[in-house]
């Protein structure tokens, strides 16, 4: 936020308004601009407002307010600077009034869609596009031909085809970071953010992004914003004239991170692999913050409410997770549940096994007697089994879907398994499909998405899965993260119509259409209690239970037809007459349930 001033220049006003009747009342205001430290500082024209104190730093280019707002009425006040006693300058700050205009934050009743805005489409010209662009200090050109290069996706083109995820049943959009990443790489992803409240201007504008959400919610679709404090851009003012050096760990010099995600919940771990892991840089071009400086996790914290308050947003998903300091993560999720009760986040918990992910969840046995406050863990070791097992021929011990079953079955391990988002894949991993062989076998995908959606968590899909696209990491993330079909008015074919899409992507879709559409609102696959037996001869059978409305699935993880004897199965097939989703039939159910190779069944007991 740029201030004209004729005398003192004032760059960065954060946050750039606030909120009366905030449940914490304390507000820290951020001014940076040229040599401010010199000034005194009062507060005018307030109404209940109280000045607690006035923070200098190292660099004179600072100024960081305390002040309390308990019981403060919305209005425009004036922060002014002063010498000598005089008035040198006079800022004017906007306490606004609270609008609630959330939905209600995710949770496992929700499908949720991940998409990344420079690659998902383009609703602005690259005429439109060219001040947006030359806004920027870096890239100030696209290339849609270069994997790691920016290809002009923007919010417009994400407002316009959310009728197309209101048709295909998607209730929640997760997109990638949309702050501004003004980094001479190529930080086309997002997650290297160089100004905490101000959106991309080569993916649109504050407002725009408002208009974003509102047009979401119209729909009925939240909305989950991508937000990293672990760390920022290399070309962020915080980091290129940081107040001092104690904001990022190492006192501000590269320190490379070692990784080790694990050793931040580990027992056993050195003491320096913990805290290479957690004060370590990711890379050189992303500093990382120290959290444990009480102004850096008050800037974070007020960050995030921030976008709650002017956006509207209905949930977040927090990058590198681990990489974080626990104390501060811990401060920042309650302090999120306590202003926005019920508010859902998702950490990035990458993982690769159970009782790894499990640790960083809210109430987890395991890390006891810490407490993360996290409600929402990712399911990474899910995610490596449901893209295997499909390729496997199941038996009953140790292949396929008995390799399914015996995880599932380590459930204890997690406090909540609603709060965990499951996926096939996302943007940092191959696609489901990773090759077009994969991609031209429908079997797979089919069988995987009816685990996804049945099975206990928070689903979530990655963009273009439900329409067979395909990739995978041997060339670059960049590959991982191609253009969705017709989102560009060059493209060819316009994947976002039926008429646009090939007859094999129909399929996909349509099938990706029919599922979610029957899970929306479907109280037993979102909050049910899962019943599921041992694996025999190749076919896994589960239920899930609510208040007394059931779903039981059948699948035969085989290339070879097999015929079930349904009367092991009594407790979870409760009537003879059931609607099978899939076929949208109704079926009468025999003492042998006959299924061919790889088929799906499930049998919902509420039709």
């Amino acid at each position: 936020m740029g201030i004209n001033a004729t005398k003192i220049n004032v760059s960065h006003i954060h946050p750039l308004c606030w909120w009366a009747g905030m449940k914490n009342t304390e507000l820290q205001i951020m001014i940076h601009g040229t040599g401010l430290g010199v000034y005194d500082v009062q507060i005018k024209n307030a109404q209940g407002i109280v000045l607690k104190s006035v923070n200098k730093f190292d660099n004179n280019n600072y100024i960081i307010l305390y002040v309390d707002t308990k019981g403060a009425p919305a209005q425009t006040f004036n922060i002014d600077l002063m010498k000598a006693k005089k008035v040198v300058k006079s800022i004017p700050y906007e306490l606004k009034e609270r609008k609630n205009t959330r939905l209600g934050s995710f949770d496992s009743s929700d499908v949720l869609y991940l998409l990344m805005p420079d690659r998902f489409a383009q609703g602005l010209t690259k005429e439109q596009k060219t001040p947006m662009y030359a806004k920027a200090k870096y890239e100030k050109t696209w290339n849609r031909k270069v994997d790691m290069a920016r290809h002009g996706g923007d919010l417009a083109g994400m407002t316009e085809h959310l009728d197309y995820l209101k048709e295909l049943g998607i209730t929640a959009v997760w997109h990638t970071p949309s702050l501004v990443n003004d980094m001479a790489e190529m930080s086309y992803h997002g997650y290297a953010i160089t100004d905490y409240y101000e959106t991309d201007p080569r993916l649109g504008t504050n407002e725009d992004y408002k208009r974003f959400v509102y047009t979401s919610h119209n729909k009925g679709i939240k909305v989950i914003k991508d937000i990293v404090f672990n760390h920022c851009g290399s070309h962020n003012f915080l980091f290129t004239d940081r107040p001092a050096d104690d904001w990022f760990n190492y006192d501000s010099k590269y320190t490379q991170t070692c990784y080790r995600t694990g050793a931040a919940g580990d027992n056993h771990a050195s003491t320096l692999d913990k805290k290479l892991t957690v004060d370590g840089w990711f890379v050189e071009s992303m500093p990382d913050f120290n959290e444990r400086n009480r102004f850096v996790a008050d800037y974070l914290i007020q960050a995030s409410k921030w976008w709650v308050e002017y956006a509207g947003i209905d949930g977040f998903r927090q990058d590198t997770y681990p990489y974080n300091d626990f104390a501060f993560m811990k401060r920042w999720c309650h302090e999120m549940d306590t202003e926005y009760p019920g508010f859902n986040i998702v950490g990035e918990t990458w993982m690769n096994s159970n009782v790894g992910v499990s640790y960083w969840q809210k109430d987890s046995r395991l890390a006891a007697p810490l407490n993360s406050e996290l409600k929402t863990v990712m399911d990474f070791p899910l995610m490596n089994l449901l893209t295997t097992i499909v390729d496997e021929e199941s038996d009953d011990w140790s292949k396929g879907l008995a390799r399914l079953y015996d995880y599932i079955s380590q459930d204890i391990v997690y406090a909540n398994t609603n709060n965990l988002l499951t996926f096939l894949a996302n943007h940092d991993t191959d696609r489901f499909q990773k090759t077009k062989e994969m991609a031209d076998n429908i079997t797979r995908y089919k069988q995987a998405l009816a685990l996804l959606l049945t099975l206990r968590g928070t689903p979530q899909l990655y963009y273009g899965d439900e329409i067979g696209m395909y990739a995978n990491k041997s060339v670059n993330d960049g590959a991982l993260r191609q253009d969705f079909p017709g989102g560009w008015a060059e493209d060819s074919h316009n994947a976002f119509t039926k008429a646009g899409r090939t007859k094999l992507q129909n399929e996909y879709f349509d099938y990706t259409k029919k599922l979610l559409n029957w899970r929306k609102g479907n109280k037993a696959v979102a909050y049910g209690t899962l019943t599921h037996y041992g694996v025999r001869n190749g076919v896994y059978v589960y239920s899930r239970l609510y208040q007394g409305q059931r779903v039981t699935v059948l699948i035969n993880g085989t290339s070879k037809p097999q015929t079930v004897d349904a009367s092991i199965y009594d407790e979870v097939l409760p009537k003879k007459n059931v609607h099978e989703v899939i076929t949208d039939k109704q079926l009468t159910l025999h003492q042998s349930i006959t299924m061919s190779p790889r088929e799906i069944m499930i049998l919902d007991f509420n039709n």
